[in-house]
C-alpha cells in the first residue's frame, strides 16, 4: 500500500460525515458516498463523490464503512444492486468503522475470505464534535501487518487508536463493553434526576454539585446538562443509537451466557422512549421517560413537544 492511502469512504451520517471531513484536512484522498445526496453534497467541498458505494470503492486502497446498523454494513458489502464485495480484491484493505457488534463482523469475515482477508475492525467512540476535530477513541481489532497499513487513516482520526485485538471483530467486543457503560450512565443520570425532581430539588444545582463529586461521571455532566436544560432537540446522539446498541449488548451478552441486568433495565428505558416516538430526539430524552410531566426540570413545568 502506498504512504498515503487513497480512501474510499461509505457512510456520511452524524459521525460519518465529520470523519471524512478530517480525512481530508489531514491530505488523505477521500471518495465518499452515502445514500442521501444532500449527504453527498454536503461533503463535495473536500471529497470527490460519487452516485453508488461500488464506484466509490473502486480502486481504493482503503475501503472504510460508517453506517449505523448490522443490515447496513450487510447491505453495503452484499447488495445485489450496489455491494461493494464485486469490487474488492486480495490487495483492498477494509475498515469497519460502524458498531454493529461481533457477530456482524464475524459474518462479514467469513462471506469475504475467498475475496480479502485484509479486514480491520476500528469501531469508533466519541461523538461528532471529537470527530470533527480528529480526537475520537478507535477500538482497532486486525492482524498487525494490516493495522500498521491502515495506521494513517486511524491517526488522522483519532486521538487513540489503541489494537485490543489480533482478529476483526476485537474492536466490536470492546466498543460492546463502552457502550454498556455509556448506556448504563445515561439511564442512572435520568434516573438520578428525575428522582431529585420529584423531590422537589433544584436540578440545576444538583446537576452542578454533584457533578464536583464521586457521583460524577462523563455522563452525568454531559446528557445530565442537557436534561437539566430540556435540550432534546440539539441531537448530539440519537436515541435510536443506543436503541441500537443496547440490542447489540444483550446479544453479545446473551452469546456468551452473561447475565447483564443493568444494561437489560437501561434497554428498557430506551426501548420506551423509541415507543414514544422520539427515536430521533437526543438520548438524554431518557429522563422524560422517568419524568414525563416535566418537560422544563427547573420549573416543573408541563411537558411539551
Amino acid at each position: 500500500m502506498t504512504i498515503t492511502p487513497t480512501v474510499a469512504w461509505i457512510g456520511l451520517g452524524a459521525i460519518g460525515a465529520p470523519m471524512a471531513r478530517a480525512l481530508a484536512g489531514a491530505g488523505l484522498p477521500v471518495t465518499a458516498f452515502d445514500l442521501f445526496p444532500a449527504a453527498r453534497e454536503a461533503i463535495a467541498d473536500v471529497a470527490t463523490t460519487t452516485a453508488t458505494a461500488r464506484e466509490a470503492a473502486r480502486g481504493a486502497d482503503v475501503v472504510a464503512v460508517m453506517v449505523a446498523t448490522p443490515a447496513q454494513l450487510d447491505a453495503v458489502l452484499f447488495g445485489e444492486e450496489d455491494g461493494i464485495d464485486a469490487e474488492l480484491s486480495a490487495d483492498t484493505l477494509l475498515l469497519i468503522m460502524s458498531t454493529v457488534g461481533p457477530a456482524a463482523v464475524d459474518a462479514a469475515v467469513e462471506r469475504l475470505a475467498g475475496t480479502t482477508t485484509r479486514i480491520v475492525d476500528a469501531p469508533v467512540s466519541g461523538g461528532a464534535t471529537r470527530a470533527a476535530d480528529g480526537d475520537l477513541l478507535v477500538m482497532v481489532g486486525g492482524a498487525e501487518a494490516d493495522v500498521a497499513d491502515v495506521r494513517p487513516v486511524l491517526d488522522a482520526l483519532a486521538s487513540n487508536a489503541p489494537v485490543v485485538g489480533p482478529n476483526p471483530g476485537d474492536g466490536q467486543r470492546f466498543k460492546i463493553v463502552n457502550q454498556l457503560l455509556c448506556g448504563v450512565h445515561i439511564a442512572a443520570a435520568g434516573e438520578a434526576l428525575a428522582l431529585a425532581d420529584s423531590m422537589g430539588l433544584d436540578l440545576k444545582q444538583v446537576h452542578e454539585v454533584l457533578g464536583t463529586g464521586a457521583a460524577a461521571s462523563f455522563m452525568f455532566e454531559d446528557r445530565g446538562r442537557r436534561m437539566v436544560d430540556s435540550a432534546y432537540d440539539d441531537v448530539r446522539s440519537a436515541l435510536t443509537i443506543f436503541v441500537k446498541d443496547m440490542g447489540l449488548v444483550a446479544e453479545t451478552a446473551a452469546q456468551v451466557d452473561q447475565e447483564v441486568p443493568l444494561a437489560t433495565s437501561a434497554q428498557a428505558l430506551y426501548r420506551r422512549g423509541s415507543e414514544a416516538g422520539w427515536d430521533r430526539r437526543d438520548d438524554s430524552i431518557v429522563y422524560r421517560v422517568l419524568r414525563p410531566e416535566s418537560d422544563s426540570p427547573e420549573t416543573g413545568g408541563p411537558a411539551t413537544d
